[in-house]
C-alpha cells in the first residue's frame, strides 16, 4: 500500500426501511485496502431516486444491513491495496454503481450494488476494488462529478445502450425533469436528436428549453400528453421515449412505429396494467434499464469530456446535513441534483 490513510473516519450507516430519520452518523477507523482495492477520500456524493427507495424498505435489489448508503460520489485516491495497477494516490476517480459489471450484458453476478449490498459513498473515505473506479473528466469538480454514475450513466445507456442507439434526426421524448431526464435532455440533444420534454411545473418549461429541450408539454395541463406530443411530430411520434415515471401507457401512445422505449423505473411505486395491444400496434421495444456497466462510464465520460458537458446540479448540503439533504431532495421538487459535500 502507498500513501497513508487518516486515523478516523466518518461513515452514515443506516438499516433499509428505517427512512431519512435512521441515518446515523458514527466515526471509525478506516479499513485498509486489500489486495485490488483502494481507498478514496470522497469529496462529493449526489442523491438519487434509487437512495431514497433504500431508506423507504423499496429498492429492487437487497440492501445489506447498516449499509452506508448513496450509490454516487466523487473524490481522490489516497491509498491503494496490493495488485492496484490503474490508479495512483492523487488521481480524482468516481466508482460505477455496479463494481463488478464491467461490460456486456447485465447477468446476476454483476449484481451488488454501491449503497445497497455494497457499501456506499456516504462517507469521508471510501475502500473500493480497483476495477469499480472511473476517472473524473478534467473540466468538472468533484460535485459536478459525483452526478455521474446513476443518472447520467442511465440516460447514456437509454440513448446508447441498444443498436444502433440514438442517431441525427431522431426525435426523443424525456418525462418529467429529474436528474435522469435533465441528463437525456443534455446528451440528446449533442446526439442531434430532436428533444421533447415534460414536467408539470410551469416554472421548469424555460429551464428544459434553456439546456436543450425543442419543445415542453406540461403534463398537468394536458393530462393526456401523449396527444401534445402527437401533434408536435405531426402525427408521427417519436422515435425513443425515456420513460423515468412509469407512465408506460402514454409512453407506447407517443411512439412512432418499430419506436423504442426505455424504460427507467416508476416514482409512485404503481405499476398499472398494460394493455399488450398498444405493443403490436406500433411493433415496440420495451427496454428496462439497471443503469449501466463500467464500459458504458467510460464512454460518457469521453463524450461528456468532448463536448465540454457540465451536470446541473441545484444545491450543496455540507457532510453533517446529509438527512437535511435527503429530505430537500424529497420534498423540494429539485432542477438539478443534490449534493452533499465531504470535506
Amino acid at each position: 500500500m502507498t500513501a497513508t490513510l487518516p486515523t478516523s473516519a466518518r461513515s452514515y450507516h443506516v438499516n433499509s426501511g428505517d427512512g431519512i430519520d435512521g441515518l446515523k452518523l458514527r466515526t471509525h477507523e478506516p479499513r485498509t485496502p486489500g489486495t485490488g482495492e483502494v481507498a478514496v477520500a470522497v469529496h462529493a456524493a449526489s442523491l438519487s431516486f434509487r437512495d431514497l427507495l433504500v431508506l423507504r424498505g423499496q429498492y429492487v435489489l437487497p440492501v445489506k444491513p447498516d449499509v452506508i448508503p448513496v450509490s454516487d460520489g466523487a473524490g481522490q485516491v489516497i491509498a491503494v491495496g496490493p495488485g492496484v495497477q490503474r490508479v495512483r494516490p492523487g488521481d480524482r476517480v468516481t466508482a460505477a454503481l455496479f463494481p463488478r459489471w464491467l461490460d456486456g450484458p447485465l447477468t446476476p453476478q454483476h449484481l451488488p450494488q454501491l449503497g445497497g449490498s455494497l457499501d456506499g459513498m456516504l462517507t469521508d473515505i471510501a475502500v473500493l476494488p480497483e476495477q469499480a473506479l472511473v476517472p473524473v473528466p478534467e473540466h468538472l469538480s468533484y460535485a459536478e462529478a459525483a452526478t455521474l454514475p446513476c443518472a447520467a450513466v442511465t440516460a447514456w445507456n437509454a440513448l446508447t445502450g441498444d443498436n444502433p442507439g440514438i442517431q441525427p434526426g431522431h426525435t426523443v421524448l424525456t418525462t418529467g425533469s429529474g436528474g435522469v431526464s435533465l441528463f437525456v435532455v443534455q446528451l440528446a440533444k449533442l446526439l442531434g436528436a430532436r428533444v421533447i420534454a415534460t414536467t408539470g411545473q410551469a416554472e421548469k418549461e424555460q429551464r428544459l428549453r434553456d439546456l436543450g429541450a425543442d419543445e415542453v408539454v406540461n403534463y398537468r395541463a394536458v393530462p393526456d400528453w401523449h396527444t401534445a406530443v402527437r401533434d408536435i411530430t405531426g402525427g408521427r411520434g417519436v422515435d425513443r421515449v425515456v420513460d423515468t415515471a412509469g407512465t408506460l401507457e402514454q409512453s407506447l401512445k407517443s411512439l412512432a412505429i418499430d419506436g423504442h422505449v426505455a424504460f427507467v423505473g416508476s416514482l409512485s411505486g404503481a405499476w398499472s396494467p398494460l394493455d399488450p395491444r398498444l405493443l403490436f400496434g406500433v411493433a415496440a421495444t420495451v427496454r428496462a434499464l439497471a443503469v449501466g456497466s463500467h464500459a458504458q462510464f467510460t464512454r460518457l465520460n469521453e463524450f461528456i469530456t468532448a463536448h465540454q458537458l457540465r451536470p446541473v446540479t441545484e444545491r450543496a448540503f455540507p457532510f453533517e446535513e446529509a438527512g437535511a439533504a435527503f429530505r430537500h431532495y424529497e420534498s423540494a421538487s429539485p432542477f438539478g441534483k443534490v449534493i452533499i459535500e465531504i470535506r
